[in-house]
């Protein structure tokens, strides 16, 4: 019993965020990143303390109400695939989150906060100072000092470094670190649907509610709120998937249950004539910004009133003790962009477009995936540029570690929305299993940095793409592997290597890359594939487009090894519990040889550089 006690104080002291003095890791921001990046690093024994200004983790997720999961539905992996898991085993299954059409994995805020702060409770390195708010942060001799406000006192920490976790990237700006804010100019990011001439115009913002069915008969309305104009709302029902050629159809129940949650609950989060808002307030004072979101809050109250009063629905009302605030409302707004700092590579349009043809074979330092389409929203602006963002068709793709660090600091990570993206593609890396991804790459980023006790322009690339790997995430976005399987990572391997390359398909919201492991690999692949990391098959041209055999296999493994002999395949086939029998004869699909190299060859232990480089 006592011991049970025990653990309970040091989870309450954990949770409660008590500081100590000096830390190996502090993440400022308990958003989407912030929380991954906190669980991955503590996981790892890495001493961390997160800072975050709510009594929530998960941000966007949870804090700022957007509480459907956008993309990588069949990409479930890392800190986002249990929090997936968790949502189920909670709901009762995947079906019980499929209650809306925005998305296949809907759920209540709080209860996805309680479901985080589970998971943060159970790392012993992680603690998590709650409604705390930094206000300064210098780094000087090799460590930050960090203070921040919490409970009208000021406290201060120290660490070696920091990630800015923040939804608007606030820390790595007070560094004075050089960043983009805006639509990039055609000329200036290389991308042929970005607009002729730079502006500073960002995504429209939106102020989340989540209504309740409150039952027939019921009265929920809300009091007129200032300015109201129905006019404002005029096309919020109709309603069109802008990936077809189909007229919009006037249907307010559809527009209604767009973002229906469990237990009878709506996310109003409607950019057709609802509750987008423009406002750039990046660049704003704090008390700027409190004036700018205070205006969001309204459009967004206008917009249930309309819902209330114009179409009816009078028994949906603000949900009622869904949040700790006393409007009934979300405690931040959702944030769609950020600050995009300057990193070691910038993720733009030809990277996530064509991969294999791009200027650098930057997926080969990839460390987080995606697979929703490129998704802006500009329609409460009509100062923004005409781009047609639905002919930008990219298959899902991943994210290359060098963006997440910047190219003017040596100890600061990047993460949430502020890694160094062009404009469009932050279209698509701006989504929620994105961004967690992003935030548990981080936290495994530091973690190594600190093992290497090396500055993070130097950490090895591959050994935080292996430390991913071990935590079951995907670093290629081949929908076709499990990463319960046990042969995940040596297929995952191949394809960051560059051994295989993968088939990108844009498919509606849900992009696709294919691995096909059960196809047959070819001889030319597979020596073009290792061609770049071994020196005796630079120059051979010997390997045709005929399926590969064992027999052939080990002719040209044998010119990297020459000592290698039949035995050494069969005993790598068994040693990897490979189906059937290896014979000299047999023909290999891609999954065999992904693991019979991994088996056989350190290929892994080839290093690439920030450009994907060997």
């Amino acid at each position: 019993m006592k011991n049970y006690i025990l653990i309970f104080f040091l989870t309450l002291f954990q949770i409660a965020g008590f500081a100590q003095e000096s830390y190996d890791l502090i993440i400022i921001g308990g958003g989407a990143s912030g929380t991954a990046a906190g669980i991955s690093a503590g996981r790892l024994g890495t001493n961390t303390l997160t800072i975050e200004s709510t009594p929530w983790l998960g941000g966007m997720l949870t804090s700022a109400g957007v509480s459907a999961i956008d993309g990588n539905h069949r990409l479930p992996s890392g800190i986002w695939g249990e929090f997936k898991t968790e949502l189920e085993a909670y709901y009762g299954g995947p079906e019980k989150l499929a209650t809306g059409w925005v998305s296949n994995t809907l759920f209540e805020p709080k209860v996805g906060n309680e479901i985080l702060k589970k998971m943060a409770s159970g790392v012993q390195d992680l603690s998590i100072s709650f409604e705390s708010e930094w206000k300064t942060a210098e780094y000087k001799n090799g460590f930050w000092t960090v203070t921040f406000s919490k409970n009208g006192t000021t406290q201060t920490v120290t660490a070696p470094l920091l990630i800015d976790a923040t939804e608007l990237g606030d820390v790595a700006a007070a560094q004075g670190l050089s960043y983009r804010l805006g639509m990039d100019s055609r000329a200036e990011i290389g991308e042929e649907f970005a607009p002729d001439q730079a502006n500073d115009i960002i995504q429209d913002l939106t102020y989340v509610a989540t209504l309740q069915d409150f039952g027939a008969g019921a009265d929920k309305t809300i009091t007129k709120p200032a300015n109201y104009d129905p006019t404002e709302f005029a096309c919020a029902c109709a309603h069109a998937d802008p990936t077809t050629d189909k007229a919009p159809t006037l249907d307010c129940g559809k527009m209604l249950d767009y973002g229906k949650l469990p237990n009878g609950k709506y996310m109003i989060n409607w950019p057709n004539c609802g509750n987008d808002h423009y406002v750039n307030l990046v660049e704003l004072s704090p008390a700027e910004r409190v004036i700018e979101i205070e205006k969001a809050k309204q459009t967004t109250l206008r917009f249930v009133y309309y819902v209330q009063h114009e179409l009816g629905y009078k028994h949906l009302g603000l949900a009622e003790n869904e949040y700790p605030t006393d409007d009934d409302l979300p405690m931040i707004p959702y944030h769609r962009e950020s600050r995009r700092y300057r990193g070691l590579v910038d993720l733009t349009l030809p990277y996530v477009r064509t991969p294999y043809a791009a200027p650098s074979p930057l997926y080969r330092t990839g460390v987080a995936v995606g697979d929703y389409t490129i998704d802006h929203h500009h329609k409460k602006n009509p100062e923004a540029p005409a781009i047609d963002f639905i002919k930008i068709r990219v298959p899902s793709y991943n994210v290359p570690l060098g963006a997440l660090i910047p190219e003017d600091h040596p100890a600061l990570i990047l993460a949430e929305k502020s890694i160094s993206v062009s404009n469009i593609v932050n279209g698509a890396s701006r989504l929620q299993p994105v961004v967690l991804g992003i935030g548990q790459a981080a936290g495994v980023l530091a973690s190594v940095a600190l093992e290497q006790k090396k500055p993070l322009s130097e950490v090895s690339i591959r050994r935080v793409q292996q430390l991913l790997l071990d935590q079951k995430v995907y670093i290629m976005p081949f929908l076709d592997m499990n990463p319960a399987d046990p042969h995940f990572r040596a297929m995952q391997k191949a394809g960051v290597a560059g051994i295989f390359k993968g088939e990108g398909i844009p498919y509606l919201w849900a992009n696709q890359t294919w691995f096909y492991p059960d196809r047959l690999a070819t001889e030319y692949e597979v020596v073009d594939g290792l061609r770049p990391m071994y020196a005796a098959l630079k120059d051979f041209w010997g390997a045709s487009g005929d399926f590969l055999t064992g027999a052939r296999l080990l002719i040209f493994l044998k010119m990297i090894q020459p000592e290698w002999t039949e035995e050494n395949l069969k005993m790598a086939w068994e040693n990897a519990d490979l189906e059937g029998e290896f014979s000299s004869d047999r023909k290999l699909n891609r999954k065999e040889v992904s693991v019979l190299l991994d088996e056989l060859l350190d290929f892994f232990g080839k290093e690439v550089d920030w450009d994907g480089d060997y």
